[in-house]
């Protein structure tokens, strides 16, 4: 079986390449830095580039299949700045939208004509709890993982009948180190935490099962959906102060 895992140098990425490489699994992983990587593995094979540059994503990716088929590609890449609590530059606003979405779009569109060529395949995205809640003032992060789910389940609708699956990861805080870079190391006020290991657990399973959306853990799954017979309005106001509270000074 080959895996291709994009942003698989860290996080969530690479805690998929470990237990998909315990299985014996051929795993090709990409991003920006290799260095940030410490995984060595005989079935492991490493790519230092940009899912923004499509052309290389799309060279590596051939690369690493060689004419057989693409079991699974998994798109773990994903961008962050709080925009609620704080107001955020431009460039921030940019390298948000550019790699949540344009990346996402650039994996799909990599993986779908790979995976065409023998009518099977699964692609996943990783997308968050966040977006799947809606309300007007949401962060620019969350409406950006909101249109990755929407994105998903365009590419779902076009891509079932030639066989190939779609399944959309939104899950909740995850114990990576990038998230504990952004909160001064103090994830104390992050609810239902779950570590890397148990995040690639839940999303290989949902794999398994082809889940179209799955959610994790239960317990943030039953708050989002506690919070969307909230009204607009109100979801603005609590969650501006959620933001404010969360932030770590």
């Amino acid at each position: 079986m080959k895996v291709f895992i994009s942003g698989g140098t860290s996080g969530i990425g690479a805690a998929l390449a470990n237990l998909y490489l315990a299985k014996g699994y051929l795993v090709a992983i990409c991003g920006r830095d290799l260095q940030k990587t410490v995984i060595e593995n005989g079935n492991l094979t490493k790519y230092e580039v940009d899912v923004l540059n499509v052309e290389m994503l799309q060279l590596y990716v051939l690369d690493f299949v060689q004419q057989e088929p693409l079991d699974l590609f998994i798109n773990t890449t994903g961008s962050y700045a709080d925009d609620v609590a704080r107001k955020i530059r431009y460039n921030e606003s940019i390298d948000m939208l550019q790699i949540n979405i344009l990346g996402t779009i650039n994996c799909f569109e990599i993986a779908r004509k790979v995976m065409r060529k023998h009518n099977q395949g699964h692609i996943v995205t990783i997308a968050s709890v966040s977006g799947t809640l809606h309300y007007p003032k949401a962060s620019l992060y969350s409406k950006s993982k909101r249109a990755v789910i929407q994105i998903a389940d365009a590419y779902r609708k076009a891509l079932e009948p030639f066989g190939i699956t779609v399944t959309t990861i939104a899950p909740g805080y995850v114990d990576t180190q990038k998230l504990r870079d952004l909160n001064q190391q103090n994830l104390s006020k992050k609810p239902y935490l779950v570590s890397q290991e148990e995040a690639a657990i839940y999303i290989a399973d949902a794999i398994v099962k082809k889940k179209e959306l799955y959610v994790f853990p239960w317990k943030m799954k039953v708050l989002m959906k506690f919070l969307s017979y909230f009204p607009a309005r109100f979801l603005d106001i609590m969650m501006y102060k959620k933001a404010k509270w969360m932030k770590n000074d």
